[in-house]
């Protein structure tokens, strides 16, 4: 008689599910009231394979080791390579590759006469989209981790806190043990989710840039110099261009910027601890996350990230937030207005269609595109050169008082390099910086002078 009461209070659970629950619960006898609850959901009704693979996901998430880092670049490369591949991606050709190096050894060329700014010898090569996305990954990782590590904290802490605030005699037997384990588990709930955004940003990112450094940061390391033959295709049937000369303006472009890159080592780091230097001191909303987090269920990571959108970050930049942007938008709107000035001395008289190609790239980035909101809302932060064409008006003026020589001379110190006060009145930089030559030649002719005047 005992043994049958006992099974009118138990509901009968699947043994698969019987022992995920025990083992989740500390290995005891399951109240009752749980397996009623857990019927109730209909649970006991899940495809038992199914089962396994949901708890061994939750599993993983109460019982995962913390990494060394908040973002899982495991995880947010396979997820942007899922991404390419949804979108459409195929592997470069043999054609593909060998049309890319010449473009690349042409382009060199072009650039030898108007520039004394070089590198190493470079490849030309082609990359399929998940190509670019395996190699450049880790600069975005990189790049992305304090933000990730104090949205997460941010996120996991008001999760927890919510949680708490659920009284332990509401909850069944063994269940109240389980929020001892919530704040880890939610830490790394919710980092696998900021893993999952990136690998979506930097997939939409590769199903829209042409060449491996096209949005300004040294994402790809010389000797290569990378071009992606099916946005490149796409882009030249887009504008009716021939693909040859739109390959070749688009290596033109990129050699320059890895030129520029190798050539002056300063601006390499300069960027990518601009970035840092934002992404680091960025100011997470916590009021804003508190309320999100207080309407959602947070066993559904769905519903998390929905609701988190447009709430993580405060509206206001710190000084230093200000200070890191101001840096990183001068240094962007810098290489890419040398690169539009250079591009353009390189590809006079060689290619018919490099007005309309130069307009097609100028409207790239002025109307940006997905990758960029998909950044925005994941760092904060937009990449996009905003003063590129007082940055190239700056270095057309250099061009026109003193040469290539003096234009390329811009590069040749951080202390020196143009800055955003420069953009706003590139005569009075030009003037500045050529009045140090005079003005050494002038105290050459005073000290000759006063030497003949005694003897």
């Amino acid at each position: 008689m005992t043994d049958h009461a006992d099974d009118d209070e138990t509901p009968d659970l699947p043994p698969e599910l019987e022992q995920v629950l025990r083992g989740l619960t500390g290995g005891g006898e399951l109240d009752p009231q749980l397996a009623e609850m857990v019927r109730g959901m209909g649970l006991d009704k899940v495809d038992p394979q199914m089962l396994q693979m949901v708890v061994g996901q939750v599993q993983a998430m109460f019982a995962a080791p913390a990494g060394d880092t908040t973002v899982d670049p495991v995880l947010a490369t396979d997820t942007a390579r899922k991404t390419v591949a949804a979108a459409g991606d195929a592997l470069a050709s043999a054609a593909d590759r060998r049309a890319a190096a010449e473009a690349v050894h042409v382009a060199g060329l072009w650039l030898d006469a108007v520039t004394d700014l070089s590198a190493p010898t470079v490849r030309g090569t082609a990359w399929s989209r998940a190509e670019w996305v395996e190699a450049t990954m880790p600069v975005w990782t990189d790049l992305v981790e304090p933000v990730a590590e104090g949205v997460t904290d941010a996120v996991s802490e008001a999760m927890a806190r919510q949680l708490g605030e659920v009284p332990e005699d509401s909850l069944p037997e063994g269940m109240a043990g389980m929020l001892d384990q919530a704040g880890p588990m939610l830490r790394r709930m919710h980092g696998s989710m900021f893993a999952l955004q990136l690998g979506q940003g930097v997939g939409t990112l590769a199903g829209e840039v042409v060449t491996g450094c096209e949005v300004s940061l040294p994402l790809v390391a010389a000797p290569d110099v990378v071009l992606l033959p099916q946005a490149l295709r796409e882009l030249a049937a887009g504008l009716e261009v021939d693909e040859p000369q739109a390959r070749l303006y688009l290596a033109v472009r990129e050699v320059a910027r890895v030129r520029l890159f190798a050539d002056v080592p300063w601006l390499s780091a300069g960027l990518l601890a601009a970035v840092r230097d934002y992404a680091g001191d960025i100011t997470i909303d916590t009021d804003g996350i508190e309320e999100a987090v207080r309407s959602i269920d947070p066993s559904d990571p769905q519903a998390v990230q929905e609701a988190l959108q447009g709430q993580l970050f405060s509206p206001q930049h710190s000084p230093a937030q200000q200070a890191a942007l101001g840096r990183l938008e001068t240094l962007l709107a810098l290489v890419e207005g040398w690169v539009d000035v250079v591009t353009e001395r390189a590809v006079a008289g060689h290619l018919p269609s490099a007005d309309a190609l130069g307009e097609a790239v100028r409207r790239r980035r002025a109307t940006g595109g997905p990758a960029e909101k998909a950044f925005g809302a994941l760092v904060g932060l937009e990449l996009r050169p905003r003063r590129l064409r007082d940055a190239a008006n700056l270095f057309r003026a250099l061009e026109d008082s003193g040469g290539p020589a003096a234009r390329d001379a811009a590069w040749r110190h951080p202390d020196l390099a143009p800055s955003a006060t420069d953009l706003d009145d590139p005569l009075g930089y030009v003037e500045r910086t050529a009045r140090p030559a005079a003005d050494d030649l002038d105290a050459e002719l005073d000290a000759l002078l006063r030497g003949e005047g005694e003897r």
